[in-house]
């Protein structure tokens, strides 16, 4: 297991919000119990019962909150269970045993960040199992290194079922709900576990939101003390992400055919920060450029993390530029960069990652949802920018923030429409 070590009470001494975050890290039930009387709030209950929720799992952005721009706002509280599966089915009982474990939450929470959203996904390990393959409408190819420099873990869980809320004791309560530990949860009664189904082999928490990482830095190895996060920051690298008009739409990563129409894939990326370069060596206008784009910092357009930008980075205007910039000034921005992979200038992915602090490092769990695994390896390969790199100027050091990251695991799965997602059948009637 993965993440955050021994699951024992939270410490101490720390503010609310830290408190809280520290207890989702840690796990279990008395983890839960101090986040309960933590919290102190109300959460409530379904307004909308399992059956009329949407189709597609990943449908969350007309539930979630916005800023003052009109982006969607994450939920803060984030745990992702890598899931194996156990039994020799799958049979009808235990897809039925499922269904009512994943309800049950469901019942328990109301859609949205003040309650609980998920996904259920599987990867290629669990339909390996099966004879027949999956339709050609879904690409789902086996997770693989992406770049000639890393050499990434590569996961083989069966399922992995992503839990969000701004409330910790939710994700807390729906993970004990289904292992099997609560008997009910927000009043509501526990039908079903994955008891005898899956058992947890990996664990990995995070966090989203304005300010956090600012919060959480003190003794994460990566952040130099003397250069800290700044404070209105959701993400560790001091900058907003998740503008509107530079993430895909629900629709675009939506799969249009077959048996798993309504669905989509997950890529899944754990990410270590090296950060100490980025905040005490590089400067701030160096940062800006290396994030977005040279223009960008010459031309001043980012005030702090980039709220001021709206809904949108405003790469768009320098993404014909990146050659040009590479070879002219040796540096070339990582938004820049990846915005090359747009299909009729429109994003192909959806981007839902989350910072993390597993093993106290400075970490990002990067989650992508997108219609097939080729466009989240196109737009890596465009962020990658290797096609850059020839007769550029200093090109391995100003390559967007590529010297910054390590990808230290890889992952994908299929996310079904809602009425597979339980133990689904390659080719689901």
């Amino acid at each position: 297991m993965t993440g955050s070590g021994p699951r024992s009470g939270p410490a101490r001494g720390l503010s609310r919000r830290a408190f809280v975050r520290t207890a989702v890290a840690i796990g279990g039930a008395s983890a839960l119990s101090a986040c309960l009387g933590r919290e102190e709030v109300d959460v409530p209950q379904a307004d909308l019962a399992p059956e009329e929720r949407p189709d597609r799992q990943h449908a969350w952005n007309e539930f979630l909150s916005t800023d003052d721009h009109g982006n969607v706002r994450p939920p803060e509280h984030h745990l992702l269970l890598g899931l194996e599966y156990v039994s020799d089915g799958p049979t009808d009982e235990e897809r039925a045993q499922f269904a009512d474990a994943l309800e049950s939450l469901e019942r328990a929470y109301r859609y949205g960040n003040d309650g609980l959203v998920l996904t259920v996904g599987y990867g290629p390990a669990y339909f390996d199992r099966f004879d027949e393959d999956l339709p050609e409408s879904v690409d789902l190819p086996e997770p693989e290194p992406l770049t000639r420099i890393e050499d990434p873990e590569l996961d083989a869980f069966d399922a992995l079922v992503h839990l969000a809320s701004d409330h910790g004791q939710v994700v807390l309560s729906a993970e004990e709900a289904l292992t099997g530990e609560l008997d009910a949860v927000n009043d509501v009664d526990v039908e079903a576990t994955v008891e005898g189904i899956f058992e947890v082999a990996d664990r990995r928490p995070g966090f989203f939101g304005e300010g956090l990482p600012a919060e959480k830095q003190a003794g994460v190895t990566g952040i130099p003390d003397t250069e800290p996060v700044p404070e209105d920051s959701p993400m560790f690298m001091g900058f907003k992400s998740g503008f509107d008009r530079n993430q895909a739409s629900e629709d675009r990563v939506t799969i249009a055919e077959g048996p798993f129409a309504g669905g989509t894939t997950t890529h899944l990326s754990k990410i270590e920060l090296r950060l100490q370069q980025w905040y005490e060596q590089d400067s701030r206008d160096q940062r800006v450029a290396k994030m977005f784009c040279p223009a960008h910092a010459s031309e001043d357009r980012v005030e702090g993390a980039g709220h001021n930008l709206g809904t949108a980075s405003g790469v768009e205007d320098c993404i014909d530029d990146a050659e040009d910039d590479a070879r002219t000034t040796g540096i070339v921005g990582h938004a820049q960069k990846a915005g090359r992979a747009r299909e009729d200038g429109d994003p192909i992915i959806l981007r839902r990652d989350f910072n993390s602090t597993d093993d106290d490092r400075a970490g990002l769990h990067f989650l992508a949802h997108q219609r097939s695994i080729a466009d989240f390896v196109k737009t890596r390969e465009a962020m990658t920018g290797s096609d850059l790199t020839d007769g550029a100027v200093g090109p391995v050091n100003n390559n967007g923030i590529l010297q910054y990251i390590s990808v230290t695991r890889r992952a994908n799965y299929l996310v079904p429409p809602r009425q597979h997602r339980a133990l689904p059948t390659p080719q689901p009637e």
